[in-house]
């Protein structure tokens, strides 16, 4: 399966430990609804996956359009990860001319994948996300005009968070324990918190040196995650804000570490790998449950 997809086919990917299946929506035969794309992510009664990324037609001026689904069923505006795989993708199946700079429709706001480097294992891109906004008007958060450093109330705690929007909400957590139980136990109810009316992605950072920093992720409609792309560029531009690093950032995660570029103006640019796992197709009994 090296050309376009068919019905019920998909390609699974991942970027730094975070997988994806994408699906051709023009082709792929099942309607992904909530309920749906949560079955065919679902590890043990599904094919598996921290999300699918369906392939749309493009509005004028974008080569490509993706619409990114969580595992929960909810929708995510932007993804970094899934940008990666995404370009990787229409890259490798013929969806755009091969090795050329891709513009992408997201619903969190255009971004553009320049590849750098054709591995015969994965691909190497350069992508363009956008420009941070710490207002929290464009997260949506409510009670501020920013929050920069400031406590938030979580259950039991009170945790310094920097919240922002890179085409995507996040809250940047400076100050709690950096580990797996923690960021387990407090991610939930950050994403859920009131002050968040469409939920928000989490992490929990420790900052090393002037250009590594170490993040922990709670992702919206995912939970847990080996890495996020779009959370390490709100994690460098957090620790930028806060005067903590400089402006070219190593965020180590789990799943591995992406190169962040947080430029004067704020638009980030993250460097990093994509690679495909897998080329399957929906077997007749789950296609026949969701058809």
């Amino acid at each position: 399966m090296s050309g376009k997809l068919n019905r019920l086919e998909y390609v699974r990917s991942h970027g730094l430990g975070n997988d994806y299946l994408v699906v051709d929506g023009a082709t792929f035969g099942v309607k992904l609804t909530p309920e749906h794309v949560a079955r065919i992510c679902d590890r043990h009664t599904g094919v598996g996956s921290d999300g699918i990324l369906e392939v749309c037609a493009p509005p004028g001026g974008f080569d490509a359009a993706v619409r990114i689904y969580n595992p929960d069923g909810s929708e995510a505006e932007k993804s970094g990860n899934g940008v990666r795989i995404f370009a990787k993708f229409c890259l490798d199946h013929g969806y755009v001319p091969p090795d050329k700079s891709i513009k992408i429709h997201t619903l969190g706001g255009p971004v553009e994948a320049h590849p750098l480097l054709r591995e015969k294992h994965r691909t190497m891109l350069r992508v363009s996300m956008g420009r941070a906004s710490f207002r929290c008007a464009d997260l949506p958060m409510t009670g501020a005009d920013e929050w920069v450093e400031r406590e938030l109330d979580v259950g039991d705690r009170k945790l310094k968070a920097t919240c922002l929007s890179v085409g995507n909400p996040h809250a940047v957590i400076f100050d709690a324990p950096h580990d797996e139980a923690f960021a387990r136990k407090y991610g939930p109810l950050i994403e859920n918190h009131a002050r968040f009316p469409r939920r928000t992605n989490t992490q929990f950072v420790r900052v090393v040196d002037r250009r590594t920093v170490h993040a922990l992720i709670w992702e919206r409609g995912a939970g847990w995650t080996l890495s996020s792309g779009s959370s390490s560029c709100a994690v460098a531009a957090a620790c930028v804000r806060a005067g903590l690093v400089d402006r070219q950032v190593n965020v180590v995660m789990p799943g591995g570490t992406l190169d962040v570029v947080v430029h004067e103006d704020w638009r980030l640019e993250q460097i990093g790998f994509a690679q495909e796992i897998s080329l399957g197709t929906l077997a007749p009994d789950l296609a026949a449950e969701l058809l």
